[in-house]
């Protein structure tokens, strides 16, 4: 039975796992602290893809005190061979003797399998502390390897009246400069940004993260993050002199019919151009989310028009809204949130969760989930 101290113990691991929130993908974001005595004698996180996982770093800080010590983990230790070696051989050469886990880990190579490695080798093990807040750390990890799909999160802007932009297509700027350095910040920690070929033609968008990593207050090492740049465009409408096209990372254009020599000229300008099956005259979006999830893009972050945004929607595809009020009045000309032309009745309302409400500097940031019908 779980004790205070090991809720202690299990939110400093919490804690430390939240610092590889920008830096991890496609990596889970784990932590790690080993207590012997009641006294902390090591702790580390997952910094990063390719280096130590968050087991390994706090061993190396124990030493040979990692002897006899209780591990808390926000992730069941994985057991199988990747770019590092399995955390469950560390822990048992270390001579660790009990391990907490927060959850077990739903990827098939592990689920389980590390929990029942350690408990061969003698190991005391114990899962289930604080999942909650451990799930919390890795919505897009967890989905994916749960049901295959990419976590969803909708980046909306609106004026108190629900608008997003002025009948001629003007929105800049609907929110101060703290709402979008904190938009930001929701990009650093995404694996993707999604958003439509209209909103790339009307603003020449750059879809990318404009923060130092002074200002994301990574680790020394640890650089700023790239999220790919997903572009639908069914006619394959992008310029090669695309703005983002020049800027850090990757963009991928996703299209659905067959225009060679655009597509060589953005492939020449460093774009990776992939057709999908359309669908009722635009892109399947099950599709799209089918390739996102092979690449491993597990969160990604929507940031489109009413229409795409509509579609999504109305397609079950959005997993959460973020969605920021800021206090003017934007009028009846001007364009709303969604484009979701089904909804005629009270009852075909989309009920829901708000998970979160706190001001942003000027803006009030609503979280918010989805309440589908089934």
């Amino acid at each position: 039975m779980s004790s205070g101290s090991d809720h202690v113990y299990m939110a400093r691991a919490i804690r430390l796992a939240e610092r590889g929130r920008y830096t991890t993908h496609p990596n889970p974001r784990v932590g790690c602290v080993l207590v012997k005595g009641d006294e902390i004698v090591g702790e580390g996180y997952h910094r990063r893809a390719g280096e130590p996982h968050a087991e390994r770093n706090a061993i190396a800080v124990a030493g040979a005190r990692a002897e006899g010590s209780t591990a808390y983990i926000t992730l069941e230790p994985c057991c199988h061979h990747g770019r590092t070696p399995p955390c469950t051989e560390g822990l048992i050469e270390a001579g660790v003797t009990r391990v907490v886990a927060a959850m077990e880990d739903p990827n098939p190579q592990v689920a389980g399998k590390g929990m029942a490695q350690l408990q061969q080798a003698g190991i005391t093990v114990e899962a289930g502390l604080m999942q909650l807040q451990a799930e919390a750390l890795n919505p897009g990890f967890i989905k994916r390897m749960r049901h295959g799909k990419p976590y969803v999160r909708c980046k909306l802007a609106m004026s108190l009246d629900g608008r997003t932009a002025m009948a001629s297509g003007e929105s800049k700027w609907i929110t101060s400069s703290a709402a979008r350095h904190d938009v930001h910040l929701l990009r650093a920690r995404s694996s993707a940004i999604l958003t439509g070929i209209s909103t790339v033609l009307a603003d020449d968008a750059s879809m990318n993260v404009r923060l130092t990593s002074q200002e994301l207050g990574l680790d020394e090492g640890l650089q700023t993050p790239h999220p790919v740049r997903v572009v639908l465009d069914p006619q394959l409408e992008m310029s090669p002199a695309a703005k983002m096209l020049a800027l850090p990372g990757k963009t991928l254009v996703l299209g659905s019919d067959d225009h060679p020599q655009r597509t060589a000229a953005l492939e020449a300008a460093g774009a990776e151009v992939v057709l999908v099956p359309p669908r009722d005259d635009v892109l399947d979006l099950t599709a799209v989310m089918a390739q996102l999830t092979a690449r491993e893009l597990h969160e990604v972050m929507l940031e489109s028009g009413a229409v795409l945004a509509g579609a999504m929607l109305e397609q079950q595809l959005i997993d959460e809204l973020v969605i920021y009020v800021a206090p003017h009045i934007m009028g009846d000309g001007a364009r709303g949130l969604f484009h979701l032309p089904g909804l005629e009745k009270m009852e075909d309302r989309l009920e829901l969760d708000v998970t979160d409400l706190r001001q942003v500097g000027e803006e009030i940031r609503i979280t918010a989930r989805p309440l589908y019908r089934q």
